[in-house]
């Protein structure tokens, strides 16, 4: 406890004795009075805040206005946007004015730092495709979003302004770019509204949202109709009316064509599905879940639906040379192909002249796409055939491939693929990859999915042998014992103990400047500050301590990551794990000690990972109720 606490302590002790002492004073009868007016607001003293919580609340303004005068003067541009506008929507309910300042001093540093983090990428794409043919990255978060998403939840009036300057930015980008329609994209101002109020959509802010999607809800796209699909589940009158509408501009509009009804069917038979098919055969997918269920359609919208899509489908070709639809006619037959299945069994009347119509398509199509199977035709409309061994036609693939290094990359592929559904066959496909080090970088990403696989099935056995013996790097290998640890949390107190020694000497294996180690100890303490609360401000010291030696070390990167490179190909895996940042142990070091905890985070030097721990701390403290 503080000095300045303890007086406080010091202060109700006498307050306290006074009032014992009052008590045993004989009581002398007053004659009633009336309250006036000025005291009928006052609170009886049970009901007025308390002084040491008051206290806190003061000391956590403090850090903020501190930090952000602090932030103010970061170079980094990343920061200081997410810095002021984190510290303003944590001050605004006691300081609108100062709040809204720091919003609009984010807003200008997160323009900076978006246009800086785009040169970037066009940068590490440049350097990747010309060292190996290929190019995988991280996409960065995008600033400015984080920025709009605090200010819209503040202020909508703020919130409009910063979303019509995005726009303004987008739709100049759009205008030195190709013209061509986007069958899957929304444009750049329709995609920043519905990105916005997806995510008041998911904070639970339904009116707020529909505010800001309504004027993007005019045309069919990935964006739109994923976001209506959000909305049913919150508010299906809502949704419903707002898919009928889009159907009806969609039929009365003469750019409509096959790929406008294979969006629409995506709300209507594969929510979060969303495909569309290209002029030359193929196709392009989005899915923002895994599959999930048609929606319960009311009878009178699915007949809407399939009397749209006739009417779409079953307009007039035009000459091939003339077809400027996004589709083209492989595309459309494709969509054709994909919905029979739907109109033989919602709508067996218009089957016949879909049927004609795809014959007059045939001579235009691949052959590849008449007769072979297209897995886009029928995902989502067809169920997927458990029985299928999914290393049917490897063997066809290698008996094609011209070298050993195409071999490594056929079994490379597979195996990824394998492990990502736990299948043990992708071991010994990697023992069949002849270059021993992408051998070995295959067992790696192998292992990392198959630890995925073990921590989301909460099979806390398979998860501990493979962060044991596993190919696994020392960050993974914490994650894996980490999250085996809090699975035993309440069962095997001792356990988790154990599993957390040992994910402790790994993160002490990794090199002293490597940002990984004080990510791997942060994670090892957000969990033990829930088994041995006794040892955690150890521990937390020497996250800062490593902290302070990475230079690349944040405190905010929740995300855990494998990558997979080869010949002509790449991939990443990634998994979110919540322990690896900084908020959620400093959150609770907030709640039960915190000028200590105040302490720890001041004693970071490094910019970052400073003003994410005090943050943290803050915004704690500010969200607490008064009592």
């Amino acid at each position: 406890m503080t000095s300045r606490a303890r007086i406080y302590t010091l202060l109700l002790g006498l307050i306290l004795f006074s009032q014992m002492a009052f008590s045993q004073t004989p009581a002398v009868k007053a004659p009633p009075q009336k309250t006036t007016k000025a005291e009928k607001g006052v609170k009886p003293a049970r009901e007025r805040a308390d002084p040491l919580a008051e206290q806190r609340r003061n000391t956590a303004i403090s850090l903020l206005t501190t930090l952000a005068d602090e932030a103010k003067g970061y170079r980094d541009q990343g920061l200081r946007a997410r810095v002021l506008a984190r510290a303003a929507d944590a001050l605004w309910s006691g300081d609108a004015q100062r709040a809204r300042s720091y919003f609009q001093g984010a807003w200008e540093a997160a323009v900076t730092a978006d246009e800086e983090s785009a040169r970037r990428i066009e940068e590490d794409i440049r350097k990747q495709q010309t060292a190996s043919g290929s190019a995988v990255i991280s996409s960065p978060p995008n600033v400015r979003n984080e920025v709009l998403r605090l200010a819209a939840r503040r202020d909508r009036a703020l919130g409009e302004e910063f979303l019509k300057k995005i726009e303004e930015a987008r739709e100049r980008e759009a205008a030195n770019k190709s013209s061509n329609r986007d069958p899957l994209m929304a444009s750049a101002s329709q995609s920043q509204r519905l990105k916005l109020a997806t995510q008041l959509l998911q904070d639970g802010d339904t009116e707020r949202a529909l505010q800001y999607a309504d004027p993007a809800l005019v045309s069919v796209n990935a964006s739109s109709i994923n976001f209506l699909s959000a909305l049913r589940e919150k508010d299906t009158a809502a949704a419903d009316q707002r898919y009928i509408a889009m159907m009806v501009r969609a039929e009365a509009d003469p750019a409509s064509d096959a790929n406008t009804v294979a969006g629409l069917s995506s709300y209507a038979f594969t929510p979060f599905l969303y495909i569309v098919f290209h002029p030359k055969g193929g196709a392009s997918q989005m899915q923002q879940r895994g599959l999930t269920p048609a929606p319960e359609l009311p009878a009178e919208i699915r007949k809407a639906f399939f009397n749209t899509a006739a009417q779409i489908l079953l307009r007039p070709l035009p000459p091939p040379e003339q077809d400027t639809t996004t589709s083209g006619r492989a595309g459309k037959f494709l969509v054709i192909k994909r919905l029979l299945p739907l109109f033989d069994q919602h709508a067996p009347e218009r089957a016949p002249e879909l049927r004609v119509q795809m014959a007059a398509l045939m001579s235009d199509v691949p052959e590849r796409d008449r007769s072979s199977e297209n897995r886009a035709v029928t995902r989502g409309i067809v169920p997927e055939d458990t029985n299928r061994d999914p290393m049917q036609g490897m063997e066809d693939r290698l008996s094609r491939a011209a070298n050993s290094a195409e071999r490594d990359a056929i079994y490379t592929d597979m195996a990824a693929s394998l492990a990502g559904s736990g299948d043990p066959r992708a071991r010994e496909l990697v023992e069949k990859i002849e270059d021993s080090e992408l051998r070995q970088q295959t067992r790696a990403f192998t292992d990392f999915e198959y630890l995925d696989n073990a921590l989301q099935k909460k099979d806390s056995q398979e998860a501990i042998r493979i962060a044991r013996s596993g190919e696994l790097s020392h960050v993974h290998r914490v994650w894996g014992l980490t999250q085996a640890a809090r699975m035993f949390i309440k069962s095997d107190r001792e356990r988790a103990v154990e599993l957390l020694d040992e994910a402790l000497a790994a993160a002490r294996r990794l090199g002293g400047s490597e940002p990984e180690r004080p990510r791997a100890l942060t994670a090892i303490s957000s969990v033990f500050i829930e088994v041995d609360r006794s040892r955690v401000w150890e521990l937390i010291s020497e996250v800062v301590k490593a902290g302070n030696s990475a230079e690349g070390f944040t405190g905010d990167d929740a995300r855990v990551s494998s990558t997979l490179r080869f010949k002509n190909g790449a991939m990443m895996r990634s998994s979110n794990s919540t322990d690896f940042d900084l908020l959620g142990v400093f959150r609770t070091l907030a709640k039960n000690d915190l000028y200590p905890a105040i302490e720890a985070a001041k004693n970071f030097t490094n910019e970052v990972p400073r003003a994410n721990a005090i943050l943290a701390i803050a915004r704690t403290v500010l969200d607490e109720k008064q009592k």
